[in-house]
């Protein structure tokens, strides 16, 4: 298995310069990384440094806490994609999940999938640390009832990262028609074997040339 194209290679620090997303950028390049995952602010530097090549560049929507408004999030996501965003992964509002609002996440995934277009990637990221393993549930059925492309364990921005149960229960649940995604904390090639039996194929991390 070539273990560097699941990697979405990770910098969405606060203070991140353009002089580290060059970096990533490069990194991702001679690793033949899949994608480099940076905020959108950064989005339009890192496609500028990646058309000579075939990694792709994800981004983040609704982030970390995606309590943003939906047509928020949606505006967003288009204008990543105008920017050069091949992928993009967007945070569901955990509060209305857990308060037993499924349709409410369902259509907010459902209207982002539908304004990027069948494309762009859409991985849905759920933050699983803060959820219960019947709200994982929940969420990942959300998700690929909406046509998301991906769902995702975390930001890395909460109180916790990928675990192996986790991802085995999101790959049980949304079986092999969709991807899952470990991020947060995935910093060994360990981890990452881990995290692939586990059901993973797609891991993200800010370590990727270290795992590699």
């Amino acid at each position: 298995m070539q273990y560097n194209k699941l990697i979405d290679h990770t910098l969405l620090k606060q203070d991140a310069s353009p002089e580290q997303i060059v970096k990533l950028c490069e990194e991702a390049k001679q690793f033949d990384f899949m994608s480099v995952c940076v905020n959108p602010a950064y989005v339009p530097l890192a496609a500028k440094c990646l058309e000579d090549s075939d990694v792709k560049v994800c981004t983040v929507i609704g982030f970390p806490l995606g309590m943003n408004l939906t047509k928020t999030k949606v505006e967003e996501a288009v204008l990543t994609v105008k920017e050069g965003a091949d992928e993009v992964d967007m945070v569901i509002n955990v509060g209305m999940l857990k308060a037993g609002h499924d349709d409410y996440v369902r259509e907010e995934i459902r209207e982002i999938k539908q304004a990027v277009g069948h494309n762009i990637i859409l991985k849905v990221i759920i933050e699983t640390c803060l959820l219960s393993n019947d709200e994982i549930v929940r969420a990942c059925k959300a998700a690929k009832e909406a046509g998301a492309d991906f769902v995702k364990t975390s930001t890395g921005f909460s109180t916790g990262g990928a675990t192996v149960e986790a991802v085995k229960l999101m790959r049980e649940t949304v079986g092999p028609e969709m991807g899952v995604k470990a991020s947060g904390g995935v910093r060994t090639h360990e981890d990452l074997i881990a995290m692939v039996e586990a059901g993973a194929n797609r891991i993200g991390t800010s370590s990727g040339a270290k795992i590699i």
